[in-house]
């Protein structure tokens, strides 16, 4: 009975063998029927002086169009499958799949991979052209693998992003550029190969023999050839962006990017240059994302002298809260401390229980004053912050973005600021640093 289980299950193995071969024998039979139709057709339509370019033009054409409906079936396929998991987060593989679309890729891959095998029969009466055209299908194969694996990676960073491991995403950046670098000379060396049809260990030999002297002749040009690849797929830098170089002491504009040098017009209207492969390892501060967002920085501080500070009495309290900006803050803490010195021992001596500052009222002011000016961008950070005591005296540190980043007119709204707080200070009796009398 076993030896009967074997020997029916080998004829049925047998049997499905053959029908994949008459399938495969039929549309080998379909095509080459189609394609001595086309052959048949134009040697009838066309003058005999262009018979041949047209036959295999019709021919090239007859395939292209059976990979591209393959491609076409395949992508509408798999993508209406996957769609259905795209919504369901609890199918993070499918979806990051999705959303880098390699998917399409494998459509690609297969479409083409049935175009190989289709060239023979569609091509069998031109067997002289038959060797370039499957040099083009492999060559194009080579491209769609290389976008898939690029897909691949673009497939890892969604997945993380849909599990918002952002560490991961750091890590997968850093090694993605050098994954993408080598699978372009791991491409470019296949692609190469298939095109001319030479080995792929010919062609790496050489590069290793000629490697010492390019990189002693050419050095500055490959570096800045890849500080090119590097600007441009980066973005970090373009052409007309206002960029500050601290190892140079230089701040301007870019006017010009190539191989070996850029140029940067300085703001006194001087143009420096420096070398390009500089812009991959120096520090660059690409100024024009503040300028295009309309905000920029102010981060200056006041010194006040420490022996100017005091508690602020009753009295004093009453006065500070006629301003306006503080009135509600003042009145508030008054309060507080009223009922607090009710219940404390000792509640003539000015320093138990709480006690407001002229110094803190004062930081209160500066901050109520930033959050209600109209030059101030309310949605970024806007802070007073008191600073670590220097032998000048106490910083007090006025953090905000304006909400216009034209030069001048920051200039004007940072002046504003000082000028008004520097004199209100007085309000406060507070005494500003000043090392020289003028």
């Amino acid at each position: 009975m076993l030896k009967v289980s074997i020997n029916l299950g080998k004829t049925n193995r047998i049997l499905i063998f053959a029908l994949m071969n008459n399938e495969l024998k039929d549309t080998k039979d379909f095509l080459q029927n189609i394609s001595d139709y086309i052959h048949f057709f134009v040697r009838d339509s066309i003058p005999d002086s262009g018979v041949l370019l047209f036959q295999i033009l019709l021919k090239f054409a007859f395939l292209v169009g059976i990979i591209y409906l393959i491609d076409f079936l395949l992508k509408l396929l798999i993508n209406t499958t996957f769609k259905l998991f795209y919504a369901k987060d609890k199918y993070p593989v499918l979806k990051s799949i999705y959303q880098s679309r390699i998917t399409n890729s494998f459509s690609h891959l297969m479409a083409l991979s049935f175009g190989s095998y289709a060239l023979e029969s569609i091509f069998y009466r031109h067997p002289k052209s038959f060797t370039y055209l499957e040099r083009l299908i492999y060559l194009v194969i080579v491209f769609v693998v290389a976008g898939m694996l690029y897909r691949g990676l673009s497939a890892f960073r969604n997945y993380f992003i849909i599990k918002q491991d952002y560490y991961k995403i750091i890590a997968l950046n850093a090694v993605s550029q050098t994954v993408k670098i080598f699978g372009i000379f791991v491409a470019s060396v296949i692609a190469v190969c298939v095109i001319f049809g030479i080995s792929g260990s010919a062609i790496v030999g050489s590069l290793g023999a000629i490697t010492a002297v390019l990189v002693l002749v050419f050095r500055d040009t490959i570096l800045g050839f890849v500080t090119g690849i590097h600007v441009a797929t980066s973005k970090n830098l373009k052409v007309g962006d206002w960029i500050g170089i601290p190892k140079y002491n230089l701040e301007g504009t870019i006017e010009d990017l190539n191989l070996l040098t850029t140029k940067i017009q300085n703001f006194d209207k001087t143009i420096s240059t420096i070398p390009t492969y500089d812009l991959l390892t120096t520090e660059i501060k690409n100024l024009q994302v503040m300028s295009e967002s309309n905000t920029r920085r102010i981060k200056r501080s006041i010194i006040f002298n420490i022996n100017s500070f005091k508690f602020l009495n009753l009295e004093e309290v009453n006065r500070l809260a006629k301003i306006n900006l503080i009135k509600n803050y003042l009145n508030e803490k008054k309060e507080e401390i009223i009922a607090e010195r009710a219940t404390i021992e000792n509640s003539e001596l000015v320093i138990n229980g709480r006690q407001l500052t002229n110094i803190g009222v004062f930081r209160e002011y500066a901050f109520n004053y930033l959050k209600k000016s109209e030059h101030i961008d309310q949605n970024e950070t806007v802070m007073v912050r008191q600073l670590e005591n220097t032998p000048q005296g106490m910083p007090l540190e006025i953090y905000c973005f304006t909400n216009d980043s034209a030069w001048d007119h920051y200039e004007i709204i940072l002046a504003d600021i000082f000028d008004h707080l520097l004199v209100a200070s007085k309000e406060f009796d507070l005494q500003i640093m000043q090392f020289n009398k003028i």
